[in-house]
């Protein structure tokens, strides 16, 4: 090995032991709260409705309602993962945050682009500021861009681009 890839492996070995903390998803499913750290995993979710691997708490939500948290293959053995972490606080978010709650019943994506705006929404389930686009979600739901005082008079352009992103839409 030439000292250039020992020093890219280098690198990657510490990419991998970075928290892993600039995203977070929920999909309330079902009367339960399911939470992802992983994308593909909440796209699967989304798609099936249910994961391989998950760590279920009873009467943890902040409604009394199941928290369900969807694990990778690799989380499996673990005694905690990014999610649980961020949840309870004890992982900050990342500056670039990006957070999605998915409610079945209403057939809404709510999309943060902020942290405290998240948070605040999943213990109160109170959006006061937001921007909706109407069936522009991947199957048709209402997409609400949950805004606060800071970015209320803006159009949230790089929050609707990486829901489109991420989605794979138009």
């Amino acid at each position: 090995m030439t000292p250039e890839n020992k020093s890219n492996h280098k690198a990657t070995e510490s990419e991998a032991t970075q928290p892993v903390n600039n995203d977070l998803y929920i999909a309330f499913y079902d009367g339960r709260m399911n939470i992802f750290y992983d994308g593909e995993l909440y796209k699967k979710f989304l798609k099936h409705g249910e994961t391989s691997y998950r760590r279920t708490f009873i009467g943890a939500g902040p409604n009394g309602e199941t928290v369900v948290y969807g694990l990778t293959k690799q989380d499996k053995k673990k005694t905690t993962n990014p999610a649980e972490e961020m949840m309870s606080g004890k992982l900050q978010a990342s500056e670039d945050f990006y957070g999605e709650v998915f409610k079945q019943e209403e057939n809404r994506f709510y999309v943060f682009s902020d942290w405290a705006d998240f948070d605040k929404y999943v213990k109160t389930g109170a959006d006061n500021l937001r921007f909706s686009d109407i069936a522009s979600g991947p199957n048709g739901e209402t997409v609400i861009y949950v805004l606060n005082e800071e970015n209320k008079k803006k159009r949230p352009v790089k929050t609707i681009a990486k829901f489109k992103a991420f989605h794979g839409l138009k």
